[in-house]
């Protein structure tokens, strides 16, 4: 049985983070010592470097949560978990566009920036006036 903290440092993942985790139904509640600690099992640990190994590849907890679920059934079909996984290459896919696109933007600022002085400083002039952008940076920072 392994304590809350060596479960954080074998998971490298926050006390806090676990009890929210417990608090939210990711964890099942531990086990407790007469003294009321926290005593986790290795099937604990496996579950919560499951979540951790989820959130590094940017799951939603909803998604997580799905997915949880699906591994407590070994035998059903992966066809769930396959559109799970879709669903976030699609949504880290739509971020990395919005990334080049900023980038592109603030190549494209830096660039045409002459270096003489403020009053003729296209990032600033750029920044001043947003019909001067490239793209809407409103769909960018979502």
């Amino acid at each position: 049985m392994l304590t809350i903290g060596t479960l954080a440092r074998r998971t490298g993942t926050k006390v806090q983070t676990i009890r929210y985790y417990e608090q939210i139904g990711l964890l099942p509640e531990p086990g407790r010592t007469a003294g009321g600690q926290r005593r986790y099992s290795e099937d604990e640990l496996d579950r919560l470097a499951f979540v951790r190994h989820s959130r590094q590849l940017g799951f939603p907890l909803d998604a997580i949560r799905e997915l949880l679920e699906l591994a407590d059934y070994p035998h059903k079909p992966c066809t769930a978990a396959d559109k799970i996984a879709q669903r976030q290459l699609q949504q880290v896919e739509q971020r990395i566009a919005r990334l080049e696109a900023l980038r592109a933007e603030l190549e494209r600022m830096v660039h045409e920036c002459n270096g003489s002085n403020t009053a003729d400083c296209r990032v600033l002039e750029v920044l001043r006036d947003h019909s001067e952008c490239l793209t809407d940076h409103d769909e960018i920072g979502s």
